[in-house]
């Protein structure tokens, strides 16, 4: 398929600049493959669809303040860094994007906070890319809790606001434990402890996998022909506990819930030959766009995403193009909150 065919008219104001209320009280589209109908529920209202034996896999990655606003050494001049990956933990060295790029070169220091934490610029990665590193004496723990206190939540640019104390808490999911996110497996973000626990009661079961979300997830497609985009990778864990409950329910026939297209991509990258999910660590680039034959997953939980962006794809890969895209055409005509913050879809 074509860049092209994912494209559609986005009305800013449908984009959230904030998360409903009450997390299980975010809308909630339904959409039934089988038989292409359309349901408006409520997100509370999926105890409604899972039953004994089912099985909901979750990203228990935790995103953690990474955006930083500091000084330049000298000139004073106002930075902002971004961390993306931390490649050494002992020499605390780090992947950032900064900004404004153009003035921030190797060898220069920046300081954040009143001096508390300061980092000199290794290297040039790309044209906003560096490599930093943090003079710091303290172990891994001490360093996230300085970057905890001088950290911003990083919210998506197009959450057109700043940060405030209460995303905190809210621009993470209730499983959120692995820390090492900067952006939120947002699906998961509408689960509460009572929606849970309704469910458990019912008999499904709950599962974690983790898949450390990078920008890479907000990267524009840049190539009309599909085959030729390159997904940035991504590190993810597959516990050998939730690969053995999930190939129970695909041998019994039950359902099998990806919530989120970060889970979805996880367990889609660790399909043993039998085609059953294996225990896996490591790292994909795995790009899921139709058409494409999930061996895993039978349904799936999703916000409502950018238009031409790759999660949209693996959306109408799995729902089908075009009932995806005809929901997304009533998600507009019904005023449905899109991306992060925004409403919800469930594919049956």
């Amino acid at each position: 398929m074509k860049l092209s065919e994912f494209k559609y008219a986005l009305p800013a104001d449908l984009v959230a600049q904030y998360p409903a209320e009450n997390r299980d009280e975010a809308r909630m589209m339904v959409l039934h493959k089988a038989t292409g109908t359309i349901e408006h529920k409520q997100f509370k209202d999926i105890v409604q669809y899972f039953g004994e034996g089912d099985v909901m896999i979750y990203n228990n990655t935790k995103v953690f303040p990474a955006r930083l606003y500091g000084q330049k050494e000298k000139t004073e001049a106002d930075i902002e860094v971004f961390l993306l990956r931390e490649l050494n933990a002992d020499l605390h060295l780090w992947d950032v994007l900064v900004d404004p790029a153009r003035k921030i070169r190797v060898g220069n220091k920046l300081y954040f906070g009143n001096g508390d934490l300061v980092a000199e610029v290794v290297d040039n990665t790309t044209s906003r890319g560096r490599t930093i590193r943090f003079l710091f004496d303290g172990n891994s723990d001490d360093f996230a809790r300085v970057i905890d206190t001088l950290g911003e939540t990083p919210l998506p640019r197009y959450i057109r606001r700043k940060a405030e104390e209460s995303d905190r808490e809210r621009y993470q999911t209730i499983f959120a434990t692995e820390r090492g996110a900067v952006a939120a497996p947002t699906a998961g973000m509408h689960f509460t402890k009572q929606v849970m626990k309704r469910m458990e009661i019912n008999g499904v079961q709950f599962t974690p996998m983790t898949l450390h979300i990078g920008l890479g997830s907000f990267r524009a497609v840049d190539v009309e022909d599909l085959t030729k985009h390159k997904m940035d990778s991504e590190n993810f864990t597959i516990p050998n506990a939730t690969a053995e409950l999930v190939n129970k329910a695909l041998d019994t026939k039950h359902k099998v819930c990806a919530i989120g297209t970060t889970s979805m991509r996880a367990i889609e990258s660790s399909v043993s030959a039998n085609n059953r999910l294996k225990m896996n660590s490591g790292w994909t680039d795995r790009f899921i766009f139709p058409p494409y034959d999930f061996k895993i997953g039978n349904s799936m939980i999703t916000n409502f995403h950018m238009p031409e962006s790759t999660l949209l794809m693996m959306a109408c890969a799995f729902g089908g193009y075009d009932l995806v895209m005809k929901a997304y055409k009533t998600a507009v005509k019904e005023k449905y909150k899109f991306l992060s913050y925004g409403d919800v879809m469930l594919i049956l």
